[in-house]
């Protein structure tokens, strides 16, 4: 699902097993509605806009519990507006470049942009684009390293996109495993079937990047309430007071201990 096209020998897509793990997520759902009363407790908001962009082949309908869930926490939540996110071209990169600007003009507050899979690929380089609009960036399970070989995507992805779409033609999405220059966090799980969690882990840089583990399939990325937990945890912080994330004592049990390097 990345636009790059460096292939590493050693880079490889998750096992199929783990793809036709994919169907837990289900579950995830389900949990995620019967624990819906415990997550309203989660850090409140203030108010500043938050975008959410949905993964390949996805549209808003799949980012909808979770913007209602940032919505009650209070934020100004909007999902993007293109429809399915199925083709990359200038034209739709201009368009969602274009919905953020408009966003922290008429809020007059920088955006929190949240990305599922493909949609923390476009996260990361509209805040490289315009780190002046742009607050934080969460991406979960995104293919943020420069090889399409992390992903059972792929095929699909060239299929529709080509191998060498548009904005990489014209010199954009080169070096995606570079963060954006405003604080930047990664939620990956190692049994991700569609995303190597190898293809996720971003290289410390900044100072304000991160990544955090969780315990969670890739379609139920935007819905496991172990993710919503960090979300929630990430976008409340203040306003340039970045800090690495530590899980509540609470909700400790929810986060892996293992490494990601």
């Amino acid at each position: 699902m990345t636009a790059a096209t460096e292939m590493r020998p050693d880079a490889r897509p998750p096992s199929t097993l783990m793809m036709l793990a994919e169907g837990r997520a289900v579950l995830e759902l389900a949990s995620f509605y019967a624990l819906r009363p415990m997550l309203r407790t989660l850090p409140m908001g203030d108010g500043h806009p938050v975008l959410v962009l949905p993964g390949f082949m996805a549209s808003n309908s799949s980012t909808k519990p979770m913007r209602q869930l940032l919505t009650d926490l209070g934020y100004d939540v909007h999902g993007w507006e293109l429809g399915r996110n199925v083709r990359i071209d200038s034209s739709r990169v201009a368009a969602m470049a274009n919905q953020l600007k408009r966003l922290h003009k008429s809020t007059g507050r920088k955006v929190s942009i949240v990305g599922w899979s493909l949609g923390g690929v476009f996260a990361r380089e509209l805040a490289k684009m315009h780190p002046e609009a742009v607050r934080s960036v969460i991406t979960l399970g995104s293919p943020i390293s420069d090889d399409r070989n992390h992903t059972n995507a792929r095929r699909l992805f060239e299929m529709l996109n080509g191998k060498e779409p548009e904005p990489l033609k014209q010199g954009r999405f080169i070096g995606l495993g570079k963060a954006p220059p405003v604080p930047t966090t990664s939620v990956l799980t190692k049994t991700d079937g569609i995303v190597h969690w190898r293809g996720s882990v971003q290289e410390a840089g900044s100072g304000q990047t991160e990544n955090i583990q969780v315990w969670a399939s890739h379609v139920g990325l935007g819905v496991n309430p172990s993710v919503m937990v960090a979300i929630a945890d990430r976008l409340s912080q203040r306003e340039g007071a970045w800090t690495p994330f530590v899980a509540p004592l609470i909700h400790k049990w929810m986060f892996p201990k293992t490494s990601v390097h």
